[in-house]
């Protein structure tokens, strides 16, 4: 099983997916306009350049895409389409792409207490993200004898003191104290 994202545009899937190749390192294996196809009679004239489907494969997985005709167009909402890299210099140099011109930036990148390098915004196309760099932690077995990496420390490495700042908010906004909660229940 793959599971796949697949974003609505309000016209300007084209120049999203070319902007998301080139920063994304990835290949647009599909670029279908309504032009030429059995849905070009289901949109106005001025629609047909307009993208029906679009794939783009980049190294971490699959995007597609379309421009939704009007009528049936949506602001995206209750999602992020979320990028996970190992290297903080390139989350950042992701983060930054995508902040070029962003609509909203909902946590500019920075650290937190699991990753080298989280943020979040709504690019310029509308499309809301997430960009993160987890960090490493490192925690014995039971038998003392060996080790294994975990994504995020185990709650019981984190004092109570700040488990309770954490929940409450206390030097983290609304984004963030949902992220915390959900990572800590």
């Amino acid at each position: 099983m793959q599971i796949n994202t697949y974003l609505l545009f309000t016209g300007q899937c084209e120049e999203a997916f070319k902007f998301y190749e080139k920063l994304l390192g990835g290949k647009i294996e599909a670029m279908m306009p309504h032009e030429g196809t059995p849905a070009e009679g289901g949109v106005p004239p001025e629609w047909k350049k307009k993208i029906l489907h679009a794939r783009l494969t980049t190294p971490g997985g699959v995007l597609m895409a379309s421009d939704a005709p009007p009528g049936r167009q949506a602001k995206p909402q209750g999602f992020s389409v979320s990028v996970s890299v190992d290297d903080p210099a390139e989350a950042e140099r992701i983060y930054n792409g995508l902040a070029e011109g962003a609509i909203t930036v909902t946590m500019p990148i920075q650290e937190t207490f699991w990753a080298k390098r989280f943020g979040m915004l709504t690019d310029r196309f509308g499309i809301p993200w997430m960009v993160n760099c987890e960090k490493e932690y490192t925690r014995s077995s039971s038998t003392g004898s060996r080790s294994s990496t975990c994504s995020r420390p185990p709650a019981s490495r984190l004092s109570t003191k700040r488990l309770r700042a954490l929940r409450r908010g206390k030097q983290l906004g609304a984004v963030r104290r949902f992220i915390c909660d959900s990572w800590l229940l």
